[in-house]
């Protein structure tokens, strides 16, 4: 059964149809119990509004307005636009795992002939088995909660002690439905002791699907020892919404560095908090978002850093042109135990238009005393004279604006470990800038 429209003021999504939509998603027990609290939760605040801090700057009420009904498992136009994306998006040497309108599809993913040490499975089944893993979320954010009540379907990952991935695992969110539709996913990924991975995830629509949500929430686990490399790539209709939030624990002696790159969707928010729960341990996140005509993109995340002798790095890009508006919100939290911590986070905006918006809110709070901890903000224009430089030399004046902006978002780009990813976030980029003229 679809779920009813969410409206802005209680945003009631279900009401008295909720146990009707509860009864068609996986899971019993705790996990419907489960989904009937973050239901409840979230009819507390309904659509986050600017009156919520963590929300002042995307108010869903105003940009979304309501929550589109769930959308049905793919038939076969959408299987077959499906299909089509994933040809216009594939990768390269990557083990591709394909979800289409929020439902794993197992004949466009490659689930056959697993690595050794490698285990994926459906979160439909993961929940349908009461894998109380898959809620270990909060509920205090209102679009967290939602998650947790609607979620149908997504990919649940890990990868056993000393197991070294040769391959990325390429995770892809289509949507294909012909009508105006939300899906709700989530992922579990889990890293063993001194194992690694790479992680993409692509964010992309068939040809002539628009208008639809994405509401997406990932649980990332990274063990003593562990490396997780992971790349965030949202190429979305511009007119669609995606809203994601994800929860990364990082071990002792682990690495964590994940790379974001936004381009698409009207309207977009990732919240992501990471916890360093073990010494010795180095987190790393970067992203950048390309942004014109009227799109709105949020990224915000909070770092924790609970124990000793660990190093963060935050650097976050945005270029915005006609009407865009991008905001960051960075937060750094170190715990009184985390002595010697070294954590710098830094947030720059390229605004290419005089309507062109960017709120920056870099934000430390520190409890210990024996740190190096840091955190800047700069918002700007393209400097004139570098561009008087280029076209002097014969660019015209988009040549020379595209350089500088490759200039600008390079640093972050260059983060990606994989040569391959590394051209993939650049062509994304290339697009972008190929699309102003």
């Amino acid at each position: 059964m679809n779920i009813a429209l969410a409206k802005t003021e209680k945003a009631d999504v279900a009401g008295a149809n909720f146990a009707s939509v509860l009864a068609g998603q996986p899971g019993a027990g705790k996990v419907a119990d489960a989904r009937r609290r973050a239901f409840d939760q979230f009819q507390l605040i309904g659509l986050p509004h600017r009156r919520i801090e963590d929300w002042k700057y995307t108010d869903l009420r105003a940009l979304m307005r309501e929550v589109l009904p769930i959308a049905p498992a793919p038939d076969a136009a959408a299987l077959a636009r499906a299909e089509a994306a994933v040809k216009l998006h594939a990768i390269d040497g990557v083990r591709r795992l394909v979800l289409v309108d929020g439902t794993l599809v197992a004949e466009l993913s490659d689930l056959s002939a697993l690595e050794q040490g490698l285990s994926i499975r459906s979160l439909r089944d993961a929940l349908a088995a009461g894998d109380e893993r898959l809620l270990s979320l909060g509920t205090a954010d209102p679009m967290v909660a939602l998650n947790t009540a609607l979620m149908t379907d997504g990919v649940v990952i890990a990868v056993a002690d000393g197991i070294k991935l040769s391959q990325p695992l390429h995770v892809v969110h289509i949507a294909a439905s012909a009508t105006k539709t939300a899906s709700f996913t989530r992922s579990l990924i889990q890293l063993g002791k001194n194992s690694a991975a790479t992680l993409v995830e692509s964010y992309v629509a068939g040809e002539g699907v628009g208008a639809y949500q994405v509401h997406d929430a990932a649980v990332i686990s990274i063990g003593d020892g562990a490396r997780l490399d992971h790349v965030r790539l949202i190429e979305d209709a511009r007119d669609a919404f995606n809203i994601a939030a994800a929860e990364v624990r990082v071990g002792t002696q682990a690495h964590y560095g994940v790379v974001g790159i936004n381009t698409g969707s009207l309207a977009s928010r990732y919240s992501s908090t990471v916890t360093i729960a073990g010494e010795h341990a180095r987190v790393e996140t970067n992203g950048v978002n390309l942004l014109n005509g009227t799109q709105h993109a949020d990224t915000t995340l909070v770092m924790n850093h609970d124990v000793p002798h660990c190093v963060s790095r935050e650097g976050f890009r945005a270029v915005v042109d006609d009407r865009g508006h991008s905001v960051f919100q960075g937060r750094i939290n170190v715990r009184q135990p985390a002595q010697q911590t070294d954590a710098k986070m830094m947030t720059r905006a390229l605004l290419l238009s005089d309507e062109a918006e960017a709120d920056n809110k870099p934000e430390l709070e520190i409890f210990a005393d024996d740190v190096t901890c840091g955190h800047g903000a700069a918002i700007g224009a393209l400097d004139d004279q570098l561009l008087f430089y280029l076209r002097a030399r014969g660019l015209p004046e988009k040549e020379a604006e595209a350089l500088l902006i490759q200039a600008f978002v390079g640093e972050a780009i260059e983060a990606i470990a994989d040569d391959n990813l590394r051209a993939l976030a650049i062509a994304a980029a290339e697009r972008w800038l190929a699309a102003r003229g």
